[in-house]
């Protein structure tokens, strides 16, 4: 078969009919893994392209739940890192159960559950810290999965052998009911785990919940659905309330949310109260139409915001065209709105009552606040005005510079104060060198401390960029294990079948050779095509071939003391399925030692399951001479 090929817009496409035919959100899952697994689906329904997979599945219904048990892997054991579960039981279900008095329910939630082996993991380990009768009183666990088949699975609570091999003896001993070759858990406490289904995408969250169990679940979705999941998770917990991940699962970008215990076994703990934007997030929707109206309203506020600084400013753009200019710099320039969009230098602004073009440049150059004082601007009632003009950088987050925001502060007051106080101008044109020196030491300063704090924020930034690349691979690793471990269960299974049907066949074939080794006659059974397919012990003793030197033979070919071309017709007779008598030929012939004989050959057809002629059996007896 050919190699699937991949469209983003047919993978969509699929995604879309998932969601509205089954109920099923598989958007915000890891792309590569999920292609992956629909893939191996495509290829073994002998499907080329997502369009046809569609086709395939509106055809054949039955192959969704297929589909499904491929796409969520049901990867889980009793106790699955042990050490973790053992840190879990000696370190945070005392603290647990301490915070709660004894009339407070402890509530328990194990999301993603699968067959149900972690739900009834974490039920033995509180049992064990309060005692059953404590716990059928005061304990629910809430085991949620998308899963309808493994939450049937799970429900049952039936496990065999090899599923317990993980369960201390003790506990199995204590938490388990024998019922032939498998075992039942406990059915009193059996009653306080509760399983549902849930969509960690697309539900609403459980609440008020002391422990959060949600192992290798996490590392299937992608950064952004992960991000929406935690918040739900912190809503979800008790201010004091446990977070359990699995061990490829880590908390990189949360960690105003939670807060490590025992980072090496991924056991978390709240923080805080969630804010109001996360908590409303916990709710929303999933799509885009939140989003775009947010960015949408933020734009209004940031322009809204521009208009009414107080100090006359214009923005160019990094391909020197105005994009920007506030209310207040319109009436100081004479701005109309179709001088929006064009080239700045075009404008008399550009060079009057300045050459702002130069400072421009500067500022590119220096990537820096460029300023220009006590420029005088004539306004329209011929009013003389003083301006400081500051040319700012304005840097993109790579830190490039995408544009220029010049601002006009307005000093006419100060220099009429100036020239007021003519007694005092010396003192003050003094004290404002003075000041005007500490402020560009200042505002040196201050842009060195920007610079540095730029820099180390993108430092951080790319840290934090390489923390999430190496966590988002080491998810997909665990993935791809979880996946093998899935094969090769089944490959196990596949091989044990095989090894019970290799022993069938072996006690078989040891009986067949027992009857043919008891026959007092020598014994040859041929097929339809009168090629020897098995030849006894007594059959080497009278003609002196071995059993591997005449298998595969045609018997009228052998070079024996037997004249085998006289067998000929009997044997095409006696196959033939008109003929219903077996054949019986008494012959000359002379034994491996040379020894003359009278042989009486006889000829039974060699029957199939169902009757039909599969062959002959030729039975070879001394009769002397």
């Amino acid at each position: 078969m050919n190699a699937v090929t991949h469209s983003d817009a047919k993978v969509d496409h699929l995604l879309e009919y998932l969601r509205q035919s089954r109920g099923f959100d598989f958007t915000g899952y890891k792309r590569p893994s999920l292609m992956r697994r629909i893939a191996k689906r495509m290829q073994l329904v002998s499907v080329a392209n997502f369009s046809e997979y569609v086709d395939y599945l509106e055809v054949h219904p039955e192959e969704f739940s297929l589909l499904f048990n491929t796409i969520l892997i049901n990867v889980t054991s009793f106790f699955r890192d042990e050490a973790a579960w053992q840190c879990l039981g000696a370190t945070v279900l005392p603290r647990i159960t301490a915070a709660r008095s004894p009339d407070q329910t402890i509530r328990i939630w194990s999301a993603g559950c699968a067959s149900g082996e972690e739900a009834y993991t974490i039920a033995m380990l509180i049992a064990e810290t309060l005692g059953k009768s404590e716990f059928r009183h005061r304990v629910k666990v809430y085991a949620t999965d998308v899963d309808e088949a493994a939450l049937t699975t799970a429900r049952q609570g039936i496990y065999s052998t090899k599923d317990l091999q993980a369960v201390p003896p003790a506990l199995r001993e204590k938490y388990f009911d024998s019922v032939g070759e498998r075992y039942v858990f406990n059915a009193e406490l059996r009653r306080s785990v509760i399983f549902g289904r849930h969509d960690l995408v697309q539900d609403a969250p459980m609440s008020r919940l002391d422990l959060l169990i949600c192992r290798n679940t996490l590392m299937y979705f992608n950064a952004e659905t992960q991000s929406r999941i935690l918040n739900r998770f912190s809503y979800a917990l008790n201010p004091n309330g446990f977070l359990f991940l699995g061990k490829a699962e880590m908390l990189l970008i949360h960690s105003s949310l939670f807060s490590p215990v025992e980072l090496k076994y991924r056991i978390f703990s709240r923080l805080g109260q969630i804010n109001l934007r996360d908590r409303l997030s916990v709710f929303a929707p999933n799509d885009g139409a939140a989003a775009n109206g947010a960015v949408s309203r933020n734009i209004r506020l940031q322009d809204a915001a521009f208009q009414a600084d107080a100090l006359p400013k214009i923005v160019i753009d990094a391909g020197g065209v105005l994009v920007l200019a506030n209310q207040q710099s319109r009436e100081l320039f004479g701005i109309e709105p179709r001088d929006i969009g064009c080239l700045f230098h075009d404008l008399e602004l550009s060079y009057r009552p300045v050459d702002l073009r130069s400072l421009i440049e500067q500022a590119y150059a220096e990537r820096k606040t460029v300023s220009i004082n006590n420029v005088e601007r004539r306004v329209k009632n011929a009013e003389l005005i003083y301006l400081d003009i500051h040319v700012a950088p304005l840097q993109g987050e790579a830190g490039d510079v995408i544009g220029i925001c010049i601002s006009f502060d307005d000093i006419t007051a100060v220099r009429k104060l100036e020239s007021d106080m003519l007694g005092a101008r010396h003192e003050a044109e003094t004290v404002n060198e003075e000041l005007q020196a500490a402020n560009e030491e200042l505002q040196s300063t201050n842009e060195e401390l920007e610079t540095t704090n730029e820099e180390l924020q993108s430092t951080n930034e790319e840290l934090e960029t390489t923390n999430e690349e190496l966590q988002s691979t080491n998810e997909e690793l665990e993935t791809m294990n979880e996946e093998l471990q899935s094969a090769n269960e089944e490959l196990q299974t596949i091989n044990e079948e095989l090894r019970q049907r290799t022993d069938e066949l072996n006690s078989s074939n040891g009986f067949l050779n027992s009857i043919l080794s008891s026959l007092r006659g020598a014994v040859a059974v041929v097929d339809r095509n009168i090629n020897v397919m098995i030849w006894n012990r007594l059959a080497e003793d009278l003609w002196g071939l071995r059993s591997e030197e005449v298998k595969g033979q045609s018997l009228l070919n052998l070079d024996i003391g037997l004249p085998v071309a006289k067998l000929g017709n009997a044997l095409r007779a006696c196959i033939s399925e008109a003929n219903r008598e077996p054949q019986e030929l008494l012959l000359k012939a002379v034994t491996r030692r040379g020894r003359n004989i009278t042989c009486r050959v006889t000829i039974n057809p060699l029957l199939g399951p169902k009757g039909e002629r599969q062959g002959a059996i030729v039975i070879m007896e001394e009769m002397g001479m």
